[in-house]
């Protein structure tokens, strides 16, 4: 990446088609471990125009009304009316039981080291963990930027400041950089659907958006709008409906959106819908909290930390460390330093941010599958937390 450029993300609210999947997916494996800390369950969905389908295998003693709760996550998320809406969308299902086998029986918080050597990849993951300095949470700033004003964006609509909207929305942002350094905005995109038959002039609607869900996040944050940031509203055309009854969704689709917005590389593989024992999903957490860690000890100004996994091993068989030029110790020094402080064995993974209890605390899993899966302020994260930098130092 050269020095100078422009970088875009984008962000999208609850009711996105994809993230309405994601949603369900995860709603589906936080029931299971609240009621079955030892569960094992992988899911998936799709949506698309009165259909709603899911995929789920499971090994758990927990019974689950899949549909039932699927449609309770529909209607939170806010489609309840319309060609797509929670009380008359048709819900299929697909339900395959694993071998009672696959459950974990034991609290891993009591498991000795040679079961946590028993606990081994059953997928080949290469899993990706990114930080750096252009925001307080080490987030890249597009992607920062572009959850908050989807957030805002949902909000707006949530407490009907602006009625109009449906929940399917989505934002784009472009920030410019200097000698790789946020220094304006370059351009801010929202598309965003409408409910018929109060559907605003186009004038209306971008003079609103502007001043109701632009203007109140711009004004908390150090980087602003100037007189060359360009604003385009719906610059597609009026969008009357959205959601699964205008375009389909599937869960996973997002997956840059769950992580760095695109800025850093990512795993290929869908976080949401996966049990803690999946390590594709959880070496993604781990990464990410060994990249911080490394920005927030001061030992780099950017990182990023990959994971490689091979099926039948607990163990990463590479940990490789790269900060771009801006570290300050060798990266091979840095990697001996993360295999010395951390577990990046699967069980220990999930022993250190307790993944199997997250679920009893609410819908933690749920809550996770908007706005980013990392870099987040409003939840508790293990992975965002940064102890053990004084460890690293």
């Amino acid at each position: 990446m050269s020095h100078d450029f422009v970088f875009t993300s984008e962000s999208v609210t609850e009711g996105h088609p994809d993230k309405l999947c994601d949603q369900i997916s995860d709603a589906i494996v936080d029931h299971y471990l609240t009621l079955d800390p030892g569960a094992r369950i992988v899911t998936e969905c799709a949506v698309a125009r009165g259909v709603t389908f899911i995929a789920a295998r499971f090994a758990s003693s927990a019974q689950v009304d899949i549909p039932a709760l699927a449609r309770q996550v529909i209607q939170q998320v806010g489609y309840t009316e319309g060609e797509f809406n929670a009380r008359d969308c048709s819900i299929l299902t697909s339900l395959v039981e694993m071998p009672a086998t696959a459950r974990i029986v034991q609290d891993e918080s009591i498991l000795r080291d040679e079961d946590l050597e028993a606990l081994v990849a059953r997928n080949q993951v290469t899993a990706f963990g990114f930080a750096c300095r252009q925001t307080p949470v080490l987030m890249p700033l597009p992607i920062w930027l572009a959850h908050r004003l989807a957030r805002r964006l949902s909000k707006v609509r949530a407490s009907r400041t602006l009625p109009y909207l449906t929940p399917d929305g989505t934002v784009q942002i472009g920030i410019e950089y200097r000698d790789r350094r946020p220094r304006r905005v370059h351009s801010i995109t929202l598309t965003v659907s409408q409910h018929e038959p109060n559907v605003p002039k186009p004038n209306v609607l971008r003079t609103e958006l502007i001043e109701h869900v632009i203007r109140p996040v711009f004004r908390e944050e150090t980087l602003g709008l100037d007189e060359h940031t360009r604003l385009f509203v719906n610059p597609n055309g009026v969008r009357v409906g959205g959601g699964p009854a205008t375009h389909s969704g599937m869960t996973g689709r997002k997956t840059a959106n769950d992580t760095y917005g695109g800025y850093a590389r990512h795993s290929e593989s869908a976080l949401s819908g996966k049990d803690p024992l999946r390590v594709d999903r959880i070496a993604a957490y781990m990464a990410r909290f060994a990249a911080k860690n490394v920005v927030a000890a001061g030992l780099a100004e950017e990182c990023e930390v990959q994971l490689s996994y091979a099926i039948g091993l607990a163990h990463p068989v590479s940990i490789h460390v790269e900060t771009f030029g801006t570290g300050q110790i060798d990266e091979a020094e840095l990697g001996r330093r993360l295999e010395a402080n951390f577990d990046f064995r699967i069980g220990g993974i999930i022993r250190f941010f307790q993944l199997r209890q997250l679920s009893g605390k609410g819908a933690f899993y749920q809550h996770l599958a908007t706005y980013g899966q990392v870099g987040r302020t409003d939840l508790e994260l293990p992975w965002e937390k940064t102890g053990t930098a004084d460890g690293l130092r």
